[in-house]
């Protein structure tokens, strides 16, 4: 496994990463498409997990007021259980300390709320609906 965790850098990364996107939230969890892409996706930093050349992994991260807001994380169903969505996040998470960050912030679908949580985030208030899913706001010192 040569897995890496690179920036979006061309058109063609970005592609992948929509498909991704596409694949995860879409057509695995019904999410509207035209709520899947925003207006942030024009300036965020987008990142692209691959093994060898496949495509396997995205997220993207934002400034939120200050804040590192990532978001649209999405590992293919196929590559699920091997420990890539901890390697992309690890990926981003140094990426927003590079950038002077001292606190992230998320939207974890509930049944991910553990997995954030073995990343140093906490859920902060109550569950709330976002596309039909419920989700926290999970926040992390960096």
């Amino acid at each position: 496994m040569s897995v890496t965790t690179k920036i979006v850098d061309s058109p063609e990364e970005f592609t992948l990463c929509f498909a991704i996107r596409t694949s995860v939230f879409v057509e695995e969890q019904q999410v509207p498409l035209e709520l899947e892409m925003d207006e942030y996706d024009a300036v965020a930093t987008h990142f692209l997990l691959r093994d060898g050349e496949t495509p396997l992994g995205t997220a993207r991260l934002l400034d939120k007021h200050g804040l590192a807001k990532i978001g649209r994380v999405a590992v293919v169903k196929e590559a699920r259980g091997r420990g890539l969505g901890l390697v992309l996040m690890l990926a981003v998470i140094d990426e927003a300390k590079r950038r002077g960050f001292t606190e992230s912030v998320l939207d974890a679908q509930t049944y991910a709320v553990p997995f954030y949580a073995r990343l140093g985030y906490a859920a902060e208030g109550e569950e709330f609906d976002d596309a039909g899913i419920p989700h926290f706001l999970m926040r992390r010192t960096l």
